[in-house]
């Protein structure tokens, strides 16, 4: 099952909107995938800067002085701002690397969910209601966001299985489906360099495309070498820092549909995610190709 949503806004009047429009949509998808949620929020920042979103099974312990303790050990200053289990620890962009080495020092219980200059990642085990409502996602604006609500069939219910999942800077992916050949590919991946913080198929899709975009193609360069690379059945929604892009294996047996307008592009795992959008009764709609790579971008 599993559903899964992305909006990529035209529309600069749209963007405080994004938050709310996004867990929506995720919301509909609730009965594809109860059991966890997740969320990734692309946001304008500051030239220069950069923000590392962690998460936390003891957030009280975990991010009490976390950034002093941070910006003594990496040498600039590291603001944080604490939402509930996750916090968003923002500093130079130059530093990014360096305060996530750190934090594998200075909290050991922490977990990375997602680094660069604008994207921030939130999940948890939860409906997509609990999850958007514990982070305030619906209060949060940005430029284009993709969203996912799991049901666990092959791995346990916890928040380390949940989408979106995040190998890059400002890159996350999230999937319905399952790979075939996702451990091979792990132990390749390893020794290219690429590091991973849970056993999830999608996790691996998600660091082979970081592996593809660091060799120097772009986008949908390494969503066409999927094609060849990846075995299985999948419908990919893919986020980097300046647009999103999808696609479905040659088969395209997972349900998917799209719809754009003069104000957004639209993902759904369904149709009914998409019906609280503006504009909808008018917007282009349709069912994306098999193996065909569709991308937009800022």
């Amino acid at each position: 099952m599993c559903g899964i949503v992305g909006l990529f806004l035209k529309d600069k009047a749209l963007e405080p909107k994004l938050g709310a429009l996004l867990s929506e949509m995720l919301i509909t998808m609730t009965d594809r995938g109860p059991d966890s949620a997740g969320i990734a929020i692309y946001g304008p920042s500051a030239k220069g800067s950069g923000k590392i979103t962690v998460q936390s099974a003891d957030p009280e312990s975990d991010f009490k002085g976390l950034g002093a303790a941070l910006s003594k050990k990496v040498g600039t200053d590291v603001s944080v701002d604490v939402r509930a289990t996750h916090a968003v620890i923002s500093l130079a962009a130059a530093k990014l690397d360096a305060a996530r080495d750190a934090l594998q020092e200075l909290r050991p219980g922490v977990t990375v969910m997602g680094r660069g200059e604008s994207v921030e990642i939130y999940k948890e085990v939860g409906l997509p209601k609990d999850v958007a409502e514990r982070f305030g996602i619906g209060k949060m604006g940005g430029t284009h966001g993709i969203g996912h609500t799991r049901m666990a069939t092959e791995s346990a219910v916890t928040t380390f299985g949940a989408h979106p999942f995040s190998t890059g800077p400002d890159q996350c992916l999230v999937h319905n489906g399952s790979l075939s050949n996702h451990n091979n590919l792990r132990r390749e991946l390893v020794k290219a360099g690429l590091r991973f913080e849970t056993e999830n198929d999608t996790e691996v899709a998600a660091a082979y495309l970081s592996h593809k975009l660091a060799e120097g193609q772009n986008l949908g360069a390494a969503l066409e070498s999927g094609l060849s690379d990846l075995d299985g059945f999948y419908t990919f929604v893919v986020g980097t820092k300046s647009g999103f892009g999808v696609l479905r294996d040659p088969i395209a047996c997972k349900p998917a549909v799209m719809a754009e307008t003069d104000e957004y592009v639209a993902f759904g795992s369904e149709y009914r995610a998409l019906v609280g959008l503006p504009g909808i009764e008018s917007a282009r709609v349709w069912e994306p190709e098999p193996a065909t790579v569709y991308f937009w971008e800022h």
